[in-house]
Order: C-alpha cells, then sequence, then structure tokens
C-alpha cells in the first residue's frame, strides 16, 4: 500500500480528533463535535467512527437525534440502552446494534457496571432517505461465526441475518487471531473502509494499528492477516 497507490488512502490513529471528560476518552476518525478537520468529513455515506472508552456507571444522558443511522458495536464491556421507542436492551460484544433516528429519537446509552470500563465504536452512517419512521434493532453474532472469516453484521437488505441498514452498506466484521488470512474484492464502482478496531492487522502488506482507518477507492484485492490478533470492521460502501 504505497502512496503511489491513489486506490489507498490512510487516516491515521494519531491524528483523529480527540476529547476527554472525566467519563468520557473519545477519539474522532472524522470531523465531530469540536473537532474539525475539512479532510475528515466521512467518506461517501460513512460520517462518524468514534472510538468512545466510558468509565463505569456513566455515559450519555438522554438525547436526540435525526436522520441518521446509528451503529453501537461493542468491544467490551456492556451497554445498556434505552430510547424513546420505548427499547431498553443491553448491547454485549458480538452484538450487531442499530438505531434509525428518521424523524427523530431520543436515547441514551450508559456503562450499567459499577467497575468495568466500557469500550465501544460509535458509527453514524447517512441513510438513503429522509423522513424515515425511527427503528431499533440488535442482533447476536457468536464468536466463531467471526473467527477467521467476515461475517456480514449489516446490510440493506438485512441478508444472512444481518441488522437492516437505510443506505447501500455492507458492513462486515472479522475477529483475527494470529496466522489468520482474510480476503475481499472490492467491486467495480463500490468503495471501502476499513478500521482496525483492536490488536495489529496487515492489508495488502501494511501494518495498521487499532484506531487506524483505510479508505479505499476504485476496485481492488484485499488480504487482511495479522501475527498477533486482531478486531477489524470493513465497509463496502455504494
Amino acid at each position: 500500500m504505497s502512496q503511489n497507490t491513489i486506490n489507498y488512502l490512510i487516516h491515521d490513529r494519531n491524528a483523529r480528533g480527540h476529547a476527554q471528560m472525566g467519563w468520557l476518552d473519545s477519539y474522532h476518525t472524522f470531523s465531530f463535535g469540536s473537532f474539525y478537520d475539512p479532510n475528515r468529513m466521512g467518506f461517501r455515506s460513512l460520517r462518524v467512527i468514534n472510538d468512545d472508552r466510558i468509565a463505569p456507571g456513566a455515559g450519555f444522558p438522554t438525547h436526540g437525534h435525526r436522520d441518521m443511522e446509528i451503529l453501537t458495536y461493542v468491544l467490551e464491556g456492556a451497554v445498556e440502552h434505552k430510547d424513546s421507542l420505548g427499547t431498553g436492551s443491553v448491547i454485549r460484544p458480538g452484538d450487531a446494534q442499530i438505531m434509525s433516528a428518521g424523524t427523530g429519537i431520543a436515547h441514551s446509552e450508559f456503562n450499567p457496571s459499577p467497575t468495568e470500563a466500557l469500550h465501544l465504536l460509535q458509527i453514524w452512517i447517512i441513510p438513503d432517505k429522509q423522513g424515515l419512521t425511527p427503528r431499533y434493532e440488535q442482533k447476536a453474532f457468536s464468536l466463531e461465526e467471526k473467527r477467521g472469516k467476515l461475517r456480514l453484521i449489516a446490510a440493506k437488505d438485512g441478508r444472512d441475518g444481518a441488522v437492516t441498514i437505510h443506505q447501500d452498506v455492507n458492513l462486515y466484521t472479522s475477529i483475527l487471531e494470529d496466522g489468520d488470512v482474510v480476503n475481499y474484492h472490492v467491486q467495480p464502482n463500490r468503495y471501502a473502509w476499513l478500521q482496525i478496531a483492536q490488536g495489529i492487522a496487515t492489508l495488502n502488506g501494511e501494518e495498521l494499528r487499532a484506531g487506524d482507518g483505510v479508505q479505499i477507492t476504485g476496485e481492488e484485492q484485499l488480504e487482511i492477516s495479522t501475527n498477533i490478533g486482531a478486531e477489524i470492521l470493513l465497509f463496502d460502501l455504494g
């Protein structure tokens, strides 16, 4: 993945925005809150990837959203979710969760543990239509489904047991152990984003670490491997 290869653009983890308050330590891949970078306004319909660590017993109080597809991907700990639809759930590692804000939804996200920290990725995707009916969906995927392979967890058509997202996006995740290799072909006229959630992975020979993101434009064959262990998210975008 040399700099001469125009299909790739690495978004270095050290160039992310950073917000820290007593209970929250958050890194922003794209412009968010007080962090603004005109070169980091999102990619295709992918608008936000926030890497959040939330202290025990703390969290985001009730607040509102409109016209956004919001996914919570838990890496460690658990999230207690409540919203104005009457949903009450706990999101754990392995779960795929999506909230379509649509015409308007209010929700809170808290770490219910009095002792354990919470680590999650908050992902926002711009929907293909405005004014949608708000909705919530959550499904669990076993470690075995993701170990050493790409598992589809969110898709526009909800195929293969994935949660449904109102956008032309296929979101895959994988948990890789030493020696694992996964391959993916980005089709013509498609785009991709690879996010390293945990650990260290190699993409076509380029080492990437937790927090790094790679913007991929144009048809490309991806080979993702690790010698240490990694958890990755791969977005296939229209």
